[in-house]
């Protein structure tokens, strides 16, 4: 483990945010010049909008909130996400036809 607080660290550590800020710049940039450049097809020029912003947003999230370093932890609350909405999806595939005592269901004849 380096210093972290060494001019070397703090001038490398420097160079990297200014770098991932010119980016930002560049990718704002680019998202108003979509607003001016008319593409044949709408879905088109929102696609690549989005495109724009999610790799925007990974920057932020990865570099200046420090998330890039924290894969383990990202994945492991990734994993948990993926199996509770599996879990729920498949109470609810399960449950589709279960219907209460006494319930009249419209429709099923």
């Amino acid at each position: 483990m380096g210093d972290h607080s060494s001019p070397e660290q703090l001038k490398k550590d420097i160079r990297v945010y200014l770098t991932i800020f010119g980016a930002l710049l560049v990718g704002t940039v680019l998202t108003v010049a979509m607003y001016y450049v008319h593409l044949a097809s709408v879905p088109l020029t929102i696609t690549i909008a989005l495109i724009i912003a999610t790799v925007k947003a990974g920057l932020v999230a990865g570099y200046f909130m420090h998330l890039i370093s924290e894969k383990k932890t990202i994945y492991a609350t990734l994993a948990t996400t993926a199996f509770f909405f599996v879990a729920l999806m498949a109470l609810t595939l399960w449950s589709m036809n279960d219907f209460p005592f006494f319930t009249q269901v419209f429709g099923n004849k």
